[in-house]
């Protein structure tokens, strides 16, 4: 009997333990998701984190393809205006179009996996610069809200070494958003 009621007592610790947790990561996850910044092109302060907004004048599904398309997007990358350093003709960037897909950009410098492809709509990838510590990865997010023959790009960047953010926010705009913006053109 005394053995029953210890073993009763384990599970009820046990189920309390499990509750909690899924309790406390809840409020994780909701204390990050309101940690995001809150204007356009900003670096959030709370926790490193980048959200960008971009309005492209092109379909939604020109910008995915533009995204997720390696032909497509050695031409954005062949736009980018300081390319010192990158070896776009030697490596030329490749993007695997399925899910679990990898992807190799700007030269080998980013590489990751496709997470997440909704065509036209949302691209999710976990995405690294070569020169950080083996195994560390963030997500990128790309969500498309086209609108006629525009399409509004909301970005979101989450998971990135501390003290790399300003780097990462300036990589955005000059090696995508500005040469995405022009080949779209």
């Amino acid at each position: 009997m005394k053995k029953r009621d210890e073993l009763s007592m384990s599970g009820l610790r046990r189920r309390q333990w499990i509750v909690q947790a899924g309790l406390t990561t809840g409020g994780l996850i909701m204390a990050s998701r309101d940690m995001h910044a809150a204007s356009e092109g900003e670096l959030s302060h709370a926790a490193e984190a980048i959200h960008q907004e971009v309005l492209f004048k092109a379909t939604a599904k020109r910008v995915y393809d533009a995204l997720t398309d390696a032909q497509q997007f050695q031409k954005v990358e062949l736009l980018i205006d300081d390319l010192s350093g990158l070896d776009l003709n030697g490596k030329p960037a490749v993007i695997s179009q399925e899910p679990g897909g990898s992807f190799s950009l700007f030269g080998a410098y980013i590489v990751g996996r496709q997470i997440e492809l909704v065509p036209n709509q949302r691209i999710v990838q976990a995405w690294r610069v070569t020169s950080w510590e083996p195994g560390v990865y963030s997500i990128a997010r790309f969500q498309l809200a086209g609108n006629g023959g525009e399409t509004k790009l909301v970005f979101n960047h989450t998971g990135f070494p501390p003290g790399t953010g300003e780097h990462l926010l300036a990589g955005w705009n000059a090696h995508y958003w500005q040469p995405l913006e022009k080949f779209l053109a």
